[in-house]
């Protein structure tokens, strides 16, 4: 670790080469050096540290994995706790959280549990507390948290948790899928429940979609997910870190989160956070909150994205990974004299159903594009109500779609 003015630290063990932060750096501190580190990659070398003015603009810019922005991002957010256990194909976050050392920096706290049970309910037992805390797995880990995380939405207790999806049933491949939509979104565990779902297509989003989960997560006092896979989590690309953001104190926790475990004053009452309600008619009153929770953010935190819809006579919808390859199959299509767009929903709850419903009314037909035997088309076809035709095209066991199959099974079975 070389450590420059102003606190920049270049880790070469860490460095791939890619030179980002040569190109940000104002004052030419930094180099490529003409070794290469025990990965393979040459790394970037201080060659002018009295240059450094610590603007930590080389420190912003990176290419990093869909996995490492996770747990960059979750640093930079002021991140309280990340509570995890090892899966493929998402143990870099909990692996570069553990080189980073942020417990040494911004005090976060970084714990491998013994298993995905125990990480949910340490994510559960610090939320309760007000604190900004998360864990990441995969699907057959993420199907073992289920019961700690209808607790939490049960008893109002925001939280983060990251998917990066792989193949099933059951234990499956360690190949990417997208699976676990219905899990996502229908609430994976008992009860009339939801938690809010963003789906990242980038490496970017990624990084960008840890604090912006956060944010939701507690505006609405429920658990927020943020749906990747095998694709985005491992894929490497250029990433604008966020700026770094303090850690709330003690206090600031306290004024922020009233409802949150954090002692018990003689100023105020005793706080007690549980998903139990043995009396049916306040079990019945807590359900009809929590809908009228739901129709909020459904209401009011919708995100989609649009590509040449302008004119397009034939929309494909596509989420996460499953959208990055559609962008590919919309700019082939076109060359072919098909006018396609691409809708892209964001948030998967609350889902664009609106949207979508307006999208209808000016295209032929639909083609949802997703990596699992048709899940999220089933949304797709309640938004459209029947007003156009909606098919499904998808990949099973971890193989991904070409973008030229997409397009074939836009004409087959869209455009017959």
């Amino acid at each position: 670790m070389a450590k420059l003015k102003g606190a920049i630290e270049v880790n070469t063990e860490r460095c791939k080469g890619c030179q980002l932060c040569i190109i940000a750096c104002p004052q030419k501190v930094i180099a490529l050096a003409k070794k290469v580190n025990l990965h393979g990659y040459p790394y970037v070398e201080a060659v002018n540290e009295e240059a450094c003015v610590g603007c930590a603009s080389c420190g912003i810019v990176c290419l990093m994995k869909g996995n490492e922005a996770i747990a960059h991002a979750a640093i930079r957010c002021g991140c309280d706790g990340y509570f995890g256990y090892p899966i493929t194909p998402q143990s870099e976050v909990i692996e570069t959280l553990s080189e980073l050392k942020p417990w040494e920096t911004t005090g976060m706290q970084v714990v491998q549990a013994e298993s995905e049970l125990a990480s949910i309910y340490m994510v559960y037992g610090a939320a309760g507390a007000g604190k900004r805390a998360m864990t990441s797995s995969s699907s057959p880990g993420i199907a073992l948290m289920q019961e700690g995380i209808t607790y939490m939405a049960g008893a109002e207790v925001p939280g983060v948790f990251v998917n990066v999806q792989r193949g099933g049933p059951g234990l499956g491949t360690i190949q990417p899928s997208q699976g676990d939509y219905f899990q996502a979104t229908r609430g994976g565990g008992n009860g009339d429940y939801k938690v809010i779902v963003l789906a990242p297509s980038s490496v970017q989003e990624m990084a960008d979609f840890v604090d912006l989960a956060f944010e939701l997560a507690f505006k609405y006092r429920n658990p927020a997910m943020i749906l990747s896979d095998g694709v985005i989590g491992q894929m490497m690309e250029k990433v604008v870190l966020p700026p770094y953001k303090p850690r709330r104190t003690d206090e600031e926790v306290i004024k922020q989160c009233p409802w949150a475990s954090t002692g018990k004053p003689k100023n105020r009452e005793r706080v007690v956070i549980t998903s139990l309600e043995l009396k049916p008619e306040i079990m019945e009153a807590r359900n009809i909150a929590l809908q009228e929770k739901y129709a909020k953010i459904q209401e009011n935190e919708v995100r989609f994205e649009q590509q040449q819809m302008d004119d397009a006579e034939y929309a494909i919808v596509a989420f996460g990974s499953a959208a990055r390859i559609a962008e590919k199959s919309v700019e082939i299509a076109r060359e072919q004299g098909i006018k396609v767009g691409l809708f892209r929903p964001i948030t998967l709850f609350p889902f664009p159903e609106k949207q979508i419903a307006e999208l209808s009314k000016k295209v032929k037909g639909i083609l949802v594009a997703e990596i699992n035997a048709g899940q999220m088309v089933q949304d797709v076809r309640l938004a459209v109500n029947g007003a156009v035709p909606v098919e499904q095209f998808g990949r099973l066991g971890g193989i991904v779609p070409d973008p030229e199959e997409i397009v074939e099974a836009l004409k087959e079975k869209v455009m017959r």
